[in-house]
């Protein structure tokens, strides 16, 4: 990648990124996937899907299928029809209308930069986690941060959720439809959500909640078995068993390095119009790093279709 120049370049390897990937090289456009290097976070080659476990809600696996098998199928079928893939993190990018340079680290080591004539951003998110041990290892074994992709399994359970903002309430709520019994757990005696949701929870029986608590960790062989609490005003500790806990705190996208460059919601999600163009004409963004209301695998992927749709029309406009 040393020193190249690219027609198109791809930051990023979950569902958009290889979406993007198989509609660029079908396009005969060779683009080149920056995918990301191996790690416990958003960051990794593949995405959040990477650390999950079964996924029954993209469309046709009849079954359902593991997230890093279904991410292993993309990114197979984007080599397939020519993508090419260097493992490395983008690190620092300059762009400019089609004129974009990225250079990427490798095992902490920065490369020379590529040349970029048409950019696709699909740094993806990360949710914010609690940071609690046990939380980590029983990640996609009963700790979620996606009640849509999660909440069937836990039909008939007492679960989790942890936080108080309108996210998390819409997570209880939504969760009620299948567990038993869901806990609210928030640090605070009142909830920052609006008062709408906050009226549809309070009313909702299966709804209990543990006000004044923090989780001080995940507890289970494998899978979860409970939640240690504490009250952030007694200091009292105590033990929650429940089989699943969803984390509903927040997600941060991946957009430190575009911050200065491209135009950003004040949640530092990319702003995107006239479907996944930027504020840098050559540049374009697609999946969670611009949507923060759906940030399902099934609307990421339709976003990188279209960016690379945008990318191959782009270019044409150049001649």
């Amino acid at each position: 990648m040393a020193g190249s120049q690219r027609d198109v370049v791809i930051l990023g390897s979950g569902p958009a990124g290889l979406t993007a990937a198989v509609y660029a090289a079908r396009a005969n456009l060779h683009p080149l996937v920056i995918e990301g290097e191996p790690s416990s976070t958003s960051d990794q080659p593949g995405g959040q899907l990477m650390l999950t476990t079964e996924v029954e809600n993209y469309p046709g696996f009849v079954d359902g299928i593991l997230g890093p098998e279904l991410m292993q199928r993309f990114r197979e079928q984007a080599a397939r029809v020519g993508a090419e893939f260097v493992t490395g993190k983008a690190s620092k990018v300059d762009l400019a209308p089609g004129n974009s340079r990225i250079w990427a680290t490798h095992h902490g080591d920065e490369e020379p930069f590529v040349t970029a004539r048409a950019l696709i951003v699909a740094t993806g998110a990360r949710s914010i986690m609690l940071g609690v041990p046990g939380e980590d290892t029983l990640l996609g074994h009963g700790v979620s941060t996606c009640a849509t992709c999660d909440g069937f399994f836990f039909r008939g359970h007492e679960i989790a959720v942890v936080g108080g903002g309108d996210s998390a309430l819409e997570e209880a709520i939504f969760l009620t439809r299948f567990a038993d019994k869901v806990t609210l757990i928030h640090r605070r005696k009142e909830l920052r959500a609006s008062k709408i949701m906050q009226d549809r929870a309070f009313a909702n029986d299966k709804i209990d909640f543990r006000w004044d608590s923090v989780v001080t960790e995940v507890v289970g062989n494998g899978k979860v078995a409970g939640v240690g609490l504490r009250n952030v005003v007694t200091g009292e500790e105590d033990h929650l068993p429940v089989t699943g806990l969803f984390v509903a705190i927040g997600h941060e996208p991946n957009t430190a390095i575009f911050r200065g460059q491209l135009e950003l919601l004040d949640n530092n999600y990319i702003v995107t119009h006239d479907g996944t163009r930027t504020s840098v004409e050559s540049v374009f963004a697609a999946g969670d790093v611009q949507d923060h209301v759906y940030r399902q695998a099934v609307t990421s992927a339709g976003s990188g279709c279209m960016a690379a749709i945008d990318a191959e029309r782009y270019l044409e406009s150049l001649g």
